[in-house]
């Protein structure tokens, strides 16, 4: 019998989606934009104390290879030629802090992950440290000094890590974030890996400049970072390196994009004034400013939106950065064991259609834009004996919603022009019940495209559109018109605001629970060991009685 044809579909172009639950990778047909095939693996997150969260750098690595390899095989099973894969794009959960040692190509202590608390008197100590009417921190990046960002989290590592601080006296550490991670590691790794990271990743360091576009030596100084451990700084678009093993050995990685600012080249927001949220593991709201850095005077960060292409210009960003959205969900389930999967949150919560009063502040890493006060922790409030696990599941979803009214309020009073619409992305907009609550808690349009993966289709955008592969034209007039699913508000306004005032009462209920000494080594109290869950699940317990929690009338 003749061998079976392969399909022949015109050039293709693959992503790496690295994010803080998950890997995937992906592929699109770079002519319509269509998904053809990908695979995902979940990542483990380690909590070694209270307020820390890692990741190990290998898992992350060995998850790429594996997405790599088992959507080859699905492209195979549909008859497509993975010889038709032209270049590698590569997004990722940005901020996070990876140490390795350049000989050996081990990593000298697990992933830092950005939602990592353990810095907190670091940051108060460093805070002291910048002039009131000088923040040059603030100036030259765009960000508050916050736990959120690299910088303070590659200070912990070399304070705190004797591999590190060894590696780096013998010139063998190597700095990166998860970007940089990865694309050293496919290009060759100890063998000649590329050491590299593009500006939209360095801007979330704390040590880039991001009017001069470079790594700034008064920023590395303050954190006492030496410049010999970071990466070179490149455009988000051009050829890093060709893979070094695996199916797709010899293919280019031409993109590389921080989640967010590839999300925002997916969803096609390439004019001033576009905007769009994606609900991850966190939510985030960036608007893009165009060519010039808008300063918020309300609490959103500037960031660098893009760069694609080595002599193309870059772009800037306001953004609004809410830490927890899909990971309150993931709580739910292994925390509390409200839900045995991540889908079944929208069941429960259209059994009730309301929180009854219940409001829920997921505040488990503090609280970041609009608010930046690491000292907030979660809680649940306006709890009563008819409440259920149905009414906390949809309070979770509505936290979600709520979180990001307040980012786009901020960004509103910034940019002058309330948004028409919200364009959104990310795996959490699958839930009907999740975008219909944010449109009546905006009380505006929210648009979504019928192809969610936007942050994956950005970086193949930027990896297909690279000089020296150029299967992707960028140009508007090339660019597939996407099909959207529209949800339009359905509560009158009046009611929208009540629930939001509300939800601003329980937001302040939740500030001021830790100090930083509690919050980096640890209070030595018999209650700093246990989990957030068994306060709240023992106060339910007392209050409601366990045959609510388990959902009966």
């Amino acid at each position: 019998m003749a061998a079976t044809k392969k399909a022949v579909l015109g050039p293709l172009v693959g992503a790496v989606d690295q994010g803080t639950s998950s890997t995937r990778f992906l592929v699109f047909n770079s002519k319509t934009a269509e998904l053809l095939s990908h695979h995902q693996v979940e990542i483990k997150q380690e909590f070694p104390k209270e307020g820390w969260v890692e990741q190990d750098p290998k898992e992350i690595l060995q998850s790429v290879y594996e997405c790599i390899e088992k959507t080859c095989e699905k492209l195979g099973e549909l008859n497509i030629d993975i010889s038709n894969i032209k270049a590698i794009g590569v997004s990722n959960q940005r901020e996070t802090t990876v140490v390795w040692d350049k000989v050996t190509g081990e990593p000298l202590y697990n992933a830092v992950v950005w939602l990592d608390l353990r810095t907190q008197s670091t940051v108060a100590s460093l805070s002291k440290s910048i002039p009131v009417k000088n923040n040059f921190v603030k100036t030259k990046t765009g960000l508050p000094l916050s736990t959120y960002f690299s910088a303070v989290k590659l200070r912990w590592l070399l304070d705190n890590v004797r591999k590190v601080q060894k590696a780096v006296e013998e010139d063998r550490a190597l700095f990166g974030t998860i970007d940089s991670w990865l694309i050293w590691s496919l290009t060759g790794g100890a063998s000649g890996g590329v050491h590299c990271t593009d500006v939209t990743n360095a801007s979330r360091t704390m040590l880039f400049n991001i009017h001069s576009l470079e790594w700034d030596k008064e920023l590395c100084e303050f954190f006492e970072v030496p410049m010999k451990i970071l990466p070179n700084v490149r455009s988000s678009s051009e050829i890093y390196g060709l893979m070094k093993a695996g199916a797709l050995e010899g293919v280019p990685i031409s993109g590389c994009l921080g989640d967010q600012s590839a999300a925002l080249v997916g969803q096609l927001c390439f004019q001033d004034g576009q905007a769009k949220n994606t609900y991850g593991t966190g939510c985030f709201l960036l608007c893009n400013t165009g060519h010039k850095c808008v300063f918020s005077e309300h609490g959103l960060l500037t960031t660098v939106a893009y760069k694609l292409g080595r002599d193309k210009p870059v772009y800037y960003a306001l953004e609004g950065s809410v830490a927890i959205a899909g990971a309150v969900i993931r709580w739910l389930r292994d925390n509390l064991g409200i839900i045995k999967t991540s889908e079944e949150i929208e069941k429960l919560a259209k059994e009730v259609g309301t929180s009854y009063g219940c409001y829920f502040v997921p505040a488990f890493s503090g609280l970041y834009a609009p608010y930046w006060e690491p000292s907030a922790r979660g809680i649940i409030c306006g709890l009563t004996q008819f409440t259920n696990k149905c009414h906390i599941a949809f309070a979770a979803l509505e936290a979600v919603c709520f979180q990001t009214r307040e980012i786009l309020d901020a960004m509103n009073r910034d940019c002058g022009i309330p948004l028409s619409h919200l364009q959104v992305d990310g795996g959490m907009t699958n839930n009907k019940i999740l975008m219909q609550l944010q449109a009546d808690i905006l009380y505006i349009p929210v648009v979504k495209p019928s192809m969610p993966e936007t942050t994956a289709l950005g970086a193949a955008m930027a990896a297909g559109a690279a000089e020296g592969v150029g299967v992707w034209s960028l140009e508007p007039e090339d660019l597939s018109a996407v099909t959207m699913e529209r949800f339009e508000p359905q509560i009158n306004a009046k009611e929208s605001e009540i629930r939001y005032s509300t939800w601003k009462k329980a937001v302040m209920k939740s500030m001021g629970w830790v100090t930083t000494q509690s919050s980096e080594d640890g209070d030595p109290s018999i209650f700093s060991s246990l989990p957030l869950g068994f306060f709240i699940v023992s106060s339910m317990v007392m209050l409601i009685g366990a045959r609510y929690l388990s959902g009966v009338p």
